[in-house]
C-alpha cells in the first residue's frame, strides 16, 4: 500500500503564503500521479493541482497563478507552494496519490489551511 502524510497547514493573513508538504511511503513505485485536493466546510472537494509522473503540472482555475506544485522524487515529496492566499483558499487540504498499477486512490489525512481576512 502507499501512504500520505501532509504537513504545514496553519493560519496566514490574507495577501501571505504557505508551503504544505506531502511525504509518500509504501509502494511509491506504483504511483503515476500525484494531486492536491481541498474542500471548504459544505462544499465539494475540488482538485488543486496535479503532477503526472512525466512531470506533467495542471492547476484548478481558482489557484492558477497563484499555487505551484512541485515534485521531489528523492525524498518522495510534493509540494505546493501557496502564494497570495485569499480567505476563500480556506480549507482542508489533502494529499492524492493515483497508482494505476492497482487502479486505486490513496489519501493523506488533510492538513488545515486557514486564511484570514
Amino acid at each position: 500500500q502507499v501512504q500520505l502524510v501532509e504537513s504545514g497547514g496553519g493560519l496566514v493573513q490574507a495577501g501571505g503564503s504557505l508551503r504544505l508538504s506531502c511525504l509518500a511511503s509504501g509502494k511509491i513505485y506504483t504511483i503515476n500521479t500525484r494531486n492536491w485536493y481541498r474542500q471548504a466546510p459544505g462544499k465539494q472537494r475540488e482538485l488543486v493541482a496535479g503532477i503526472t509522473s512525466g512531470g506533467t503540472v495542471s492547476y484548478g482555475d481558482s489557484v492558477k497563478g497563484r499555487f505551484t506544485m512541485s515534485r521531489d522524487d528523492v525524498r518522495n515529496t510534493v509540494y505546493l507552494q501557496m502564494n497570495s492566499l485569499k480567505p476563500e483558499d480556506t480549507a482542508v487540504y489533502y494529499c492524492n496519490a493515483w497508482s494505476r498499477q492497482y487502479n486505486h486512490n490513496y489519501w493523506g489525512q488533510g492538513t488545515q489551511v486557514t486564511v484570514s481576512s
